[in-house]
């Protein structure tokens, strides 16, 4: 069921980017889409039965491998960034064009 929630999620964020017009829109889509990667890593690495390195009590061999979590807090800070640098530009363009639909741009800015 998990799985199935994660994979939605995935899908959501897709078809948002495909098929909104605006550009905030596409934003919050692509967020919506990398939240879902980055849930679907961490699914995939979770197991059971398995303890933090940092003070515990288990025995040898039995700890979680932290590679994985490390991936996971450098994909979130790199979509951070990309979100930031995004915004941005959209915030250039929206001093430019009166609206943010992502047609009209390109029908302003074509020669």
């Amino acid at each position: 069921m998990l799985e199935a929630c994660v994979f939605a999620t995935v899908l959501l964020g897709f078809f948002g980017i495909i098929l909104k017009k605006n550009l905030m829109m596409k934003i919050i889509s692509m967020d919506v889409m990398s939240t879902g990667v980055i849930a679907c890593y961490v699914l995939v690495a979770s197991r059971n039965g398995l303890f933090t390195p940092i003070l515990s009590d288990a025995p040898k061999g039995a700890y979680a491998d932290p590679v994985p979590q490390a991936v996971i807090l450098t994909a979130i800070v790199i979509g951070f960034s990309i979100q930031a640098l995004m915004l941005v530009g959209v915030m250039k363009l929206a001093t430019d064009n009166p609206t943010l639909g992502s047609s009209e741009i390109e029908e302003s800015n074509t020669p």
